[in-house]
């Protein structure tokens, strides 16, 4: 998968120590957040002596939530985002500079900090930040936030989170799961059987993951339901997708799954609910193990995944995704 240049640089002096000091604020989640858990919620406590930074007497004025469900040993897409610490309403933005330093097991100082590309989950409403960084060993770590928002102090607020040896969900470089999902061939090519997308691409129902790992063909596959997606970010991604199909090499199949067990009633497709009256997922969520939806992997024609997105992603890291699958 091709990634774009991210440019380090070190936390200035000052914030070190404040960083080091916020780390140690006890966790808790805010009055009204969503519990969730695969999401970090820390409130963590200023400390004086940084110019700029958050005075001792004053709270951080911002919650980092970290979103992507599992950190493991290796590369990771870091996936977080903030809270207003005083009305738990999102914060991010693209006007709000981002940075981030990790502490290893074992360490205390921070090591070298990476910034955080905002992304736009539902287009001027709600967004996330991707950090890209490699943690070389599975344990308990801190993750340092350096941010500022326009007219705002500088702000560096420490959370503690875990780092897994395994992830569950299906990885980059592994075999992909020929999962046999549903295709238009399945539905006498009635789209709206097995899509709830306002306005389906019938391409992305063509083919069947199955078909594709056993044909040799590269494919992008999207686990993202627009009528029942849990973060309403699924028809937001799934448009995304869709720009990027368009300017994709010719080789390169797409193919939506909806996540969910679904079932056509009066013309139109409704969860089909468990004795508890909850979600049910298809056997190809099973396969790949994801944890949350929307979900986007990158398969090259050999079957191996090559890319793996949870969350939010932006067009430009979708496209460089497509084109290092394509064998043209």
């Amino acid at each position: 998968m091709l990634r774009r240049r991210a440019v380090s640089f070190r936390l200035p002096a000052a914030l070190v120590a404040l960083a080091v000091a916020a780390v140690g604020a006890a966790a808790c989640t805010p009055a009204g957040a969503q519990q969730n858990p695969g999401w970090a919620i820390a409130t963590p406590a200023g400390s004086g002596g940084a110019p700029g930074a958050t005075p001792a007497a004053q709270a951080a004025t911002v919650v980092p939530v970290i979103i992507s469900g599992e950190q493991v040993l290796g590369a990771n897409r870091f996936v977080f985002s903030f809270l207003d610490a005083k009305t738990n309403l999102p914060a991010a933005g693209p006007d709000r500079t981002v940075s981030v330093a990790f502490i290893a097991p074992g360490e205390t100082q921070p090591g070298t900090a990476v910034p955080a590309e905002f992304v736009w989950a539902i287009e001027g409403s709600r967004g996330e930040y991707v950090a890209r960084t490699d943690f070389p060993a599975a344990g308990d770590w801190r993750a340092i936030f350096v941010t500022q928002a326009p007219n705002g102090p500088k702000e560096a607020i420490g959370i503690q989170f875990k780092v897994l040896e395994h992830g569950t969900t299906v990885a980059v470089g592994d075999k992909a799961p020929a999962s046999r999902t549903l295709t238009l061939a399945d539905v006498g090519g009635d789209v709206r059987q097995i899509s709830t997308d306002a306005k389906p691409d019938p391409d992305f129902y063509r083919t069947s993951v199955a078909d594709a790992v056993a044909a040799g063909k590269p494919f992008v596959l999207v686990f993202a339901t627009p009528a029942f997606c849990q973060s309403a970010q699924c028809g937001p991604t799934l448009d995304r997708v869709k720009k990027v199909k368009a300017a994709a090499p010719a080789d390169v199949e797409f193919i939506n799954v909806e996540p969910y067990q679904l079932a056509s009633t009066d013309g139109r497709l409704q969860p089909v609910l468990d004795a508890k009256g909850q979600l049910q997922s298809v056997p190809a969520v099973d396969e790949w193990k994801i944890l949350t939806e929307p979900w986007i992997f990158t398969v090259d024609g050999g079957g191996i995944v090559r890319g793996s997105f949870e969350g939010v992603a932006s067009e430009q890291e979708l496209g460089d995704a497509v084109k290092a699958i394509s064998g043209t």
